[in-house]
């Protein structure tokens, strides 16, 4: 195939009638089939360099009884190449906490294979974006970080690096369904596993010639020194022709040189360039957008190390009025500051200028804190962050929240789970049947965010109250778990508000927040022996709604 385009003058993917043409012509009688074994490294500029295994520990296999077989390891090879100088990844010596950010790269089969996309898809490695989830043991007991990041096959063996380019593990393993690859569970190779590995050996992790002739190009291009840029890239280039990365990054310096931008960068002495250059990939520029954004936010584990080194944090809640009116949830000792207040110009807090203090909100992308830090900053307090996820992220830490009213436990779990995508608000009036006995329950459950709701059994001639569910508790949930029309009519005994909960949402919640269905089971365990001691009578039994 090849020999014939080369005479036509053509490539592989320019003409794939002709491809087609070709292979058809061939006699396949005639064909002769000599299989070789060989191991190669494929670079973005299109290199194939031969490789020798150095090092190998084999992934887990596991024999018909589903039992790990003997040989089954770290699933870690060492590649030995000719020398040369290319971009390399250093390995962060940190341990990683739950909700650390990280970004997993590598040349997903989706990808790959896609019919629609050019052959340079092979070379290209794609980034999916998430954060530590929790920690784990694979079938002989080693350690695995769990990640929500989005990986499938293909992104097998790639790196997974946090926010600085440091490899904080390797993609290892990830859920299935079937043949169906389940995302937000899969798994790494801890980076201490992996220097582990290579102990002993000579590779030395962010150790390259390549490496400060890259970044100094990148740090001069973020520093508006187009020039010296256009300089640095071209000798990386000569360091190692055609990188994908630096032929992009040549041609970005080349127009901006030619076409200054108006305005400065904000951040025009950022460093970033130490992330982009250890990455030969498309993230490089857009990590100092990343960093502009996230120079102030900490997540809720790095608001514990601070009180662990007695900062003591001042945590502002900084809620729009209308989420802290409604939510009944917030951070325990947090002072309230009204957002709207503070546009106005009207600051009452009675803290240092010098004081660390941490803000936190509900709004997408923090966007309240942002502007709250902003204009604290402008008015003199100097170390001000802003809590990354919000409210939301501390509460799914499972770290402490209060009940700005009283709360029954399994209300507290709920809201500690409720997303945006969960609120959608229905309100009723005192009296209003809110749904009727045998009605079918379109799969819905609800969370009574305010009022009280009556339920009641309907008889000819009369109907009698079966309980009386109250703010933070769940409504109508038992039809749907028995697949079932409504059992009992719900109406509303005051001002009622409630949050919708759609089915698939509930059984998720279910399936993967061990304390919320804990408290669930205690709650119906709780109604069981409520109708036990009426002698069924009253009380509301699991099966009333």
């Amino acid at each position: 195939m090849n020999p014939a385009l080369k005479a036509r003058g053509l490539a592989r993917g320019q003409r794939p009638d002709l491809e087609e043409e070709l292979l058809r012509a061939i006699p396949l009688a005639a064909v002769t089939l000599t299989t070789t074994v060989r191991v190669s490294v494929l670079l973005s500029n299109g290199a194939n360099l031969e490789a020798q295994v150095a090092k190998f520990s084999a992934p887990i296999t596991l024999d018909a009884k589903g039992n790990p077989l003997k040989d089954s390891g770290r699933d870690l090879a060492l590649l030995k190449i000719q020398d040369g100088a290319y971009p390399a990844l250093s390995i962060t010596d940190k341990e990683p906490k739950v909700g650390d950010e990280l970004h997993i790269l590598g040349f997903p089969g989706v990808v790959r294979d896609h019919e629609l996309l050019s052959r340079s898809a092979l070379k290209e490695a794609s980034a999916t974006k998430g954060q530590v989830s929790g920690f784990n043991t694979d079938a002989i007991g080693q350690d695995v970080i769990q990640t929500d990041a989005s990986a499938v096959h293909g992104n097998s063996g790639g790196p997974a690096v946090d926010d600085n380019g440091s490899v904080v593990g390797v993609m290892t393993f990830v859920s299935l369904r079937g043949n169906a690859a389940i995302q937000g569970f899969n798994f790494l190779i801890p980076a201490k596993d992996v220097r582990a590995f290579l102990a002993g050996t000579d590779a030395k992790p962010g150790e390259s010639r390549f490496n400060p002739v890259w970044a100094a190009g990148v740090a001069a291009l973020f520093g508006e020194r187009y020039s010296v840029a256009l300089a640095k890239f071209r000798e990386a280039d000569g360091l190692l022709t055609g990188l994908v990365v630096v032929k992009r990054s040549m041609k970005e310096a080349e127009y901006k040189r030619a076409h200054p931008p108006p305005r400065p960068f904000p951040w025009a002495w950022t460093i970033t360039g130490v992330v982009a250059m250890l990455s030969v990939v498309t993230w490089g520029v857009w990590a100092g957008h990343r960093w502009k954004r996230n120079r102030y936010r900490v997540n809720p584990g790095q608001v514990i190390d601070f009180l662990e080194k007695g900062l003591n944090p001042v945590l502002l809640d900084v809620r729009v009025p209308a989420d802290y009116e409604t939510s009944p949830l917030s951070i325990p000792k947090a002072i309230r500051l009204d957002p709207e207040q503070i546009a106005r110009g009207t600051i009452d807090l009675a803290v240092d200028k010098k004081q660390l203090i941490v803000t936190f909100c509900t709004s997408p992308d923090e966007r309240t804190s942002a502007e709250v830090v902003r204009l604290l900053r402008r008015k003199g307090w100097s170390n001000v962050r802003i809590l990354k996820g919000g409210l939301g992220a501390w509460a799914n830490a499972r770290l402490p929240v209060e009940s700005k009213s009283h709360l029954p436990s399994i209300g507290i779990e709920i809201y500690r789970n409720l997303t945006r995508g969960d609120i959608e608000r229905r309100h009723y009036a005192p009296g209003v049947v809110i749904f009727e006995e045998g009605q079918d329950a379109q799969g819905e459950a609800y969370v009574v965010h305010a009022g009280t709701v009556e339920i009641v059994k309907r008889y000819p001639g009369g109907e009698r109250r079966l309980n009386l569910v109250k703010e933070g508790e769940l409504l109508g949930e038992m039809a749907l778990f028995r697949h079932a029309p409504r059992s009992a009519a719900a109406v509303a005994v005051t001002e009622v508000e409630l949050l919708v909960m759609r089915n698939e949402r509930l059984e998720w919640l279910i399936r993967n927040r061990p304390e919320l269905t804990l408290e669930l089971l205690k709650h119906l365990s709780d109604q069981i022996v409520s109708m036990d001691s009426d002698g069924g009578r009253a009380g509301g039994g699991p099966g009333d709604l």
